[in-house]
């Protein structure tokens, strides 16, 4: 084989060589180069979004939900229950919630939002967002007129001009039954905390009171509309859930994250594989290249390929000379392929270079997590393009007659 490699290595860097097939040559390294960079570029967006959009969804979304199969009615007895919830291994938490949609009304302004419930003490322990204040503090207590607190998210905040120490109006679509008829309740609320959770939907659209309020605001007794189970390892959250649901019965039922955003990350693995593919061509075209530069080699090299195998050289021997000069070809472009896409996917990300729209994309800017997997396989796809590409060339050289040729010459 070391015979094999000089001549290769020869060949690719003859300086005699003509210039269309120097140009072809480069060409071709560019192409697989660019294939490598932008696949692993594609790939690297791809897991970024994935891995965002994960983690700022279980900022504020349990792991695991149980929810009563009345859900009219909620779960009455949540504090037995977390009882027996609490020692399940893998267990990190459990939280009682309850949710109602309510409308804010503040500065001659209304907006629907989701009112959360929740028990303080638990829900600073477990819920992210509690735990990522950016003004005022976690406390819900009740200001010196009695006037309970609650926690709204950073951009109804900044999109509203509201501020800690200011007072909303929490109306409820639950209302009470009057002389009058049926009448809305409302509550007023003072703002105590500013909270971001990095998630563009909650930090807009929700809110934090306590359970009581909650559920007097909604008219209802000491029920909780779930429970809310945060567990140590992610990977366990399916076997956790089965035997949450063991032990809780068939009255109740369980639901995991990634039950609750299939769809989504349906979507977004569909999407890498789309794109690995359609982006995989621009490898499969840079081959076409390779194989091109090859028979032009083979045709301009003719007499020297005659002159090899007249003094001996094996024809295995001349077709492994064609295959290890398309094989450097894609080595040399796999491996600058490699270094600018994780330069590029390593910069934009720590630059945060490239801005997006938090409203839409729910993430203020393109996040791109190289994996080291996904430049494995690239490497090893464009290897195996680029060798593929030599077969037909190298078999052409090697079945190449010495005899006619020298004759004709």
């Amino acid at each position: 084989m070391k015979f094999e490699w000089m001549v290769a290595r020869r060949y690719l860097r003859s300086k005699h060589r003509p210039p269309v097939l120097r140009l072809v040559t480069v060409l071709s390294v560019v192409g697989v180069a660019a294939g490598v960079a932008t696949l692993v570029i594609a790939l690297a967006m791809n897991t970024g979004f994935r891995q965002a959009i994960r983690s700022r969804l279980l900022v504020v979304s349990a792991h695991i939900n149980l929810k009563s199969n009345n859900g009219d009615e909620g779960i009455r007895d949540y504090t037995q229950l977390m009882s027996r919830l609490a020692p399940t291994p893998g267990v990190q938490s459990v939280t009682p919630a309850f949710y109602i949609t309510v409308l804010l009304t503040a500065h001659g302004r209304s907006q629907g939002l989701v009112l959360k419930g929740v028990n303080p003490p638990l829900e600073e322990r477990a819920d992210a967002a509690l735990r990522q204040i950016v003004s005022g503090s976690d406390n819900f207590g009740a200001d010196s007129f009695g006037i309970p607190g609650i926690l709204i998210g950073q951009t109804l905040a900044n999109d509203w001009d509201l501020k800690v120490g200011d007072y909303v109006t929490v109306t409820s679509p639950q209302g009470s039954l009057t002389p009058y008829g049926m009448l809305p309740r409302s509550r007023r609320f003072r703002i105590n905390g500013i909270f971001n959770s990095g998630f563009y939907d909650y930090d807009a659209n929700w809110a934090f009171v306590t359970l009581h309020e909650a559920q007097e605001l909604d008219g209802v007794g000491d029920v909780a509309d779930v429970l809310e189970i945060r567990v140590n390892d992610l990977d366990h959250t399916s076997q956790i859930a089965s035997e949450i649901d063991q032990k809780t019965g068939p009255g109740y039922h369980t639901t995991t994250w990634e039950e609750e955003n299939r769809a989504l990350f349906r979507a977004m693995s569909l999407e890498k594989l789309v794109t690995a593919i359609f982006v995989g061509l621009i490898t499969f075209v840079a081959g076409l290249n390779i194989l091109v530069v090859l028979a032009m080699t083979v045709t301009d090299k003719a007499h020297d390929i005659a002159v090899l195998m007249t003094l001996g050289a094996r024809r295995l021997q001349v077709r492994n000379i064609f295959v290890l000069q398309g094989f450097l070809v894609g080595i040399a472009g796999t491996a600058i392929g490699l270094v600018v896409g994780y330069m590029f996917a390593w910069t934009a990300n720590h630059w945060r270079l490239i801005p997006l729209n938090p409203e839409i994309y729910a993430v203020p800017y393109v996040p791109f997590h190289s994996s080291p997997w996904d430049g494995l396989w690239i490497a090893a796809a464009a290897l195996a393009i680029s060798t593929a590409a030599t077969v037909y060339p190298a078999r052409a050289a090697s079945g190449t007659r010495p005899v006619e040729i020298l004759r004709a010459e």
